[in-house]
């Protein structure tokens, strides 16, 4: 039997019906863990980065997406007209299973499941648990499409080896070329095949926050031009021994191209700049991410500047931005710059000579500038393969302290070969909270605050980077309270360290090596910690619609770390339990608050109207408001009066 045709009666792929319009209503329940409310901002985050696809909170739209925890991982797929819930439950809060989730949502199903997967992978049918087995059928090609793209091991959408299975060693899905059983089933990001169907379902042509990003291989350099003012140029400058582009790290011949400012034998305060093409923001913030090098004696400056709209239409209004001098150390950096330019601007990079010098250059590679926050923080560390190979199980390195935007002080622990031999294999990372300058005045404890860390993929082109980015936020225990009191104190960083919390396997050493988090030997680490204090009470009230027949669902389960996962019966938004205030019981936008296990009505009001009654269902003017209108009625009758009575005299 073809449990699929039982449980799926149309497929989203080929119904362009169950393709949703865009933005897509949201709803955030608050029947969701706080950390799973950040990472489905995250995950949308990367849908506007890397596609088309948008999202608006909910307004009373007829079709939404409400995010909710029941029992596991799961989602419908496509869109059924009628809002329906997509489950992040236990154990499901990270970036890269809500960006497979939205998938199913987005009209996908299961790498596995397509027509040809007998070509690619095996599976064990005597392996999976009993009731299961709907979860691995394989679809006709006149059911589903590939949309002709080749089957793909590293799609965020594939199994993993263990899902589903009754022995916990053994698996229920296998490659049939071997070395890709450590492939199938990553959860770090979408891979370029992932991306490449999506953009194709939806017709995307461009993403909503990439703005900008060059490697400058090609001639035309990105469309920069140079500055007719200055006194040098940039010159695109093809890799060679000694200085390897950042790009491809001098491992192409006859390829890797940087951009380079010559500043040997110049005069001090020489400068070339480079800018950028014509740029439309649509946000008002943006983020601008590239790599540099100084070589030669220090001194020398690399300057970021904006040239905004001056009211005219014209593009010629400076401002400097951000400045950084070089230190004498020569290896490849990587920087982010917040511009937040509101009109149509160009960045510009102006380098600098800052001492005399026979010999010295400034480089700059793969830059990217995308609509979005820049990281709190950037932990790079140089030579990792020689930490790798030098460090014991359970040794750790850690960072400076850093601070986050509100001014609390943290750090991050590294176990490069893991923190226990259960771990070995993997790479640990942990936060802790570090004590600071700000302690005095800050909120403790630093409850409600989210911490990302993200191990980086330095493909040079933001759309195919899958780093591996992990959340987690804290609470009211004891250890996030102030370092001073339950931390030890660090001479390194003349600070309390508080306790560490985090991943024993962030991630494996094979990824490490797979993909390019490792370049140049350099291994960069971005850490955020934000407030989401304003997520805790997120939920919003479904406008009833009127009720029609009930569809059959399309529905796709996920996987959830082999454990099993039920199909839902409803797709009503649901609530915590016992909730008095589920479904809303006020009325003209009234809310409800929970009082003792009942609802309790608090009923808004303006400068001129207010409601009342248990409910909020009678509307009433304020009386300050019905005093003056009655009088101004009054007023208005007698000055009609006088005048008809002047107009008759005048006769």
């Amino acid at each position: 039997i073809n449990l699929g045709k039982i449980f799926f009666q149309r497929n989203a792929i080929l119904d362009e019906t169950a393709r949703w319009k865009f933005p897509i209503p949201y709803i955030l329940t608050d029947s969701l863990d706080l950390n799973a409310k950040g990472v489905i901002l995250q995950a949308m985050e990367m849908y506007r980065l890397k596609s088309c696809v948008d999202f608006k909170p909910y307004e009373g739209e007829n079709t939404y997406i409400s995010f909710t925890k029941l029992d596991g991982c799961w989602s419908f797929v496509g869109d059924l007209h009628e809002g329906q819930n997509v489950s992040i439950g236990e154990r499901c809060d990270t970036k890269a299973i809500v960006e497979h989730e939205l998938l199913h949502a987005l009209g996908f199903y299961h790498e596995q499941s397509r027509t040809d997967r007998d070509d690619y992978v095996k599976i064990w049918w005597d392996q999976i648990i009993e009731g299961k087995e709907h979860n691995f059928v394989k679809y006709a090609d006149d059911f589903i499409t590939d949309l002709n793209t080749p089957y793909d091991y590293e799609s965020i959408m594939h199994y993993r080896p263990l899902s589903f299975n009754k022995n916990s060693t053994v698996p229920t899905i296998t490659t049939t070329i071997p070395a890709f059983n450590d492939v199938i089933g990553q959860r770090l990001d979408f891979s370029a095949i992932d991306l490449q169907r999506l953009n194709r379902m939806y017709n995307c042509t461009s993403t909503h926050t990439l703005l900008d990003q060059c490697a400058f291989e090609l001639i035309n350099i990105c469309g920069m031009i140079q500055n007719e003012e200055d006194d040098a140029d940039w010159v695109q400058t093809l890799s060679s021994a000694g200085e390897d582009d950042h790009t491809l790290g001098g491992r192409c011949q006859d390829a890797g191209y940087f951009m380079q400012f010559n500043t040997s034998r110049l005069v001090v305060g020489s400068s070339a700049l480079l800018e950028s093409r014509i740029l439309y923001p649509k946000r008002s913030r943006q983020c601008l991410q590239f790599f540099y090098k100084f070589t030669g004696a220090p001194g020398d400056q690399l300057v970021i500047w904006t040239k905004t709209d001056d009211g005219t239409g014209n593009v010629r209004k400076m401002k400097k931005v951000h400045t950084i001098k070089g230190d004498g150390d020569e290896s490849w950096k990587i920087t982010h710059v917040a511009l937040n330019v509101r009109e149509k601007f160009r960045y510009i990079f102006q380098g600098i000579v800052g001492s005399a010098q026979l010999a010295g250059s400034i480089f700059i590679d793969d830059i990217s500038l995308m609509e979005t926050a820049c990281p709190s923080t950037t932990w790079m560390i140089h030579n990792f393969t020689h930490l790798l190979l030098t460090s014991p199980v359970g040794h750790s390195v850690v960072s400076e302290r850093f601070y986050s935007p509100e001014g609390y002080g943290y750090g991050v622990r590294l176990y490069p070969n893991g923190r226990d031999s259960l771990s070995e294999g993997y790479l640990g990372l942990y936060f802790h909270l570090c004590s600071g300058e700000n302690d005095g005045v800050l909120e403790w404890p630093s409850a409600d605050r989210q911490a990302t860390i993200t191990a980086m993929d330095q493909d040079p082109d933001v759309r195919l980077r899958m780093s591996s980015s992990r959340s987690f936020t804290t609470n009211t225990d004891s250890q996030w309270d102030r370092p001073m009191k339950e931390g030890t104190w660090d001479e390194s960083c003349q600070c309390y360290r508080g306790q560490d919390f985090g991943w024993s396997t962030f991630i494996s050493h094979k990824q490490l090596q797979r993909r390019s988090f490792l370049k140049n030997d350099d291994l960069i680490i971005f850490v955020d910690f934000e407030d989401l204090t304003h997520l805790v009470m997120s939920e919003v009230p479904i406008i009833p619609k009127p009720t029609s027949a009930i569809k059959q669902p399309v529905l796709e389960s996920g996987e959830h770390h082999g454990s099993s996962v039920e199909i839902p019966k409803h797709r009503r938004v649901r609530s915590a339990p016992g909730d008095p205030c589920w479904p809303n019981p006020c009325l003209n936008g009234g809310i409800c608050v929970p009082r003792h296990g009942s609802a309790s009505c608090r009923c808004p009001s303006s400068q001129t109207t207010f409601y009342t009654g248990e409910k909020c269902e009678t509307r009433r003017l304020h009386g300050g408001i019905e005093g003056a209108l009655m009088g101004g009625a009054v007023g208005v009758l007698v000055l009609t009066v006088v005048l008809i009575a002047a107009a008759r005299t005048s006769r």
